[in-house]
Order: C-alpha cells, then structure tokens, then sequence
C-alpha cells in the first residue's frame, strides 16, 4: 500500500486520452488501512509529512477521492485506503458571470475544476459561518476568503423570516452568504 501502487493502479484505469473522472462510486473494495496523506485547510497535500510539490499528482489522487459518512479515501478497484482532510480538500479561488444579465455564476476549485454555482452545486453555509460548494461526489470545496469578500460585495440584503440576509442568485437559486446582525 504505497502512493506508487495507488498511482499505477489509477493509471492503469484510465483509457486512452480521454480524461474522464473514474467512476469511484461503483468501486468499493476492501479497506486496507491509513496512509499518511493529509489535506491541509488550505488546500495542500502532504505525504509523510512533505508536500506535493507535482499539481497533476495532486489531481490524479483527487480523482479517486470518496467520503463515506465524515471519513475521506482513497479508492481504486481493489484497495480503499484512508487520508486525513482536515476542513474539505478542495477551495473555491475563482469565480465569474457567465452572461451579461449576472445570473449563471461559474466557479472554480484549486484543482481545476469548474462548474456552474447552481442546485447539483450548491452553496452551503454552516452553522458556523463557513461557506462549501459541493464539487463532485459529495465532495465540498470551501469558499476561499478572497472569493467570500467579492460575493458579499455583489450580494443583496433581503429580509425575511430569518433576518436580513446577505444573498445572491445563480442558475435559479438563492444563495445565502450569512445573516446581518442588528
């Protein structure tokens, strides 16, 4: 159970050119441990203690990232191995308008990723005042602090049952960035 053989193994499912997510949700092998890999808060990846230095290693091990209840794994078809994440092991760093009127928001993770903020991506804010967009799979993003600080400049004061809330809108929904405090 090594990173190298975790890295072959995803390799070796990968076909041809084309870079699809495996399909890590119809995989569940048997659970062969912990390995020393570690999220950090900000979005690094660490190994035994030193960081990936590669941004495409990092991206080739997310592809196969799974949570199951509150625990995060790695998974292939034949191993599925634990990692600590120690908030959520994507951010949100980038966002923009995707038409003129302002109503289709895209954004993007440190990975890459980009998608449109929107019902099957929701924008979700804790009880403890953070903001997550699910990714994929289940899979959240925290929203990075310069992203925050330029929604809540675009975002809306609405009063309603709950208070004044500070919202905005993407693909239909509402988004709340948090409750104004009298």
């Amino acid at each position: 159970m090594s990173l190298e053989s975790i890295s072959a193994q995803i390799l070796n499912t990968e076909q041809g050119n084309e870079k699809k997510m495996p399909p890590v949700e119809l995989w569940d092998p048997p659970f062969c441990g912990d390995i020393d890999l570690v999220i950090k808060s900000d979005g690094s990846w660490f190994y035994n203690g030193t960081i990936f230095k590669r941004l495409s290693l990092v991206k080739l091990f997310a592809s196969v990232l799974k949570k199951e209840a509150e625990k995060y794994f790695l998974v292939t078809p034949v191993e599925k191995i634990g990692i600590v994440v120690e908030d959520a092991p994507f951010l949100i760093t980038q966002w923009q308008w995707l038409d003129d009127a302002k109503t289709i928001m895209q954004v993007s993770s440190n990975l890459g990723d980009s998608f449109t903020l929107s019902a099957e991506h929701p924008l979700t804010l804790t009880e403890e005042g953070g903001l997550y967009v699910t990714v994929r799979r289940n899979l959240p993003a925290k929203v990075h602090r310069n992203v925050y600080y330029q929604w809540v400049d675009l975002a809306k004061e609405e009063n309603n049952e709950n208070g004044t809330e500070l919202c905005f809108y993407s693909a239909e929904q509402r988004f709340v960035l948090g409750v104004l405090e009298d």
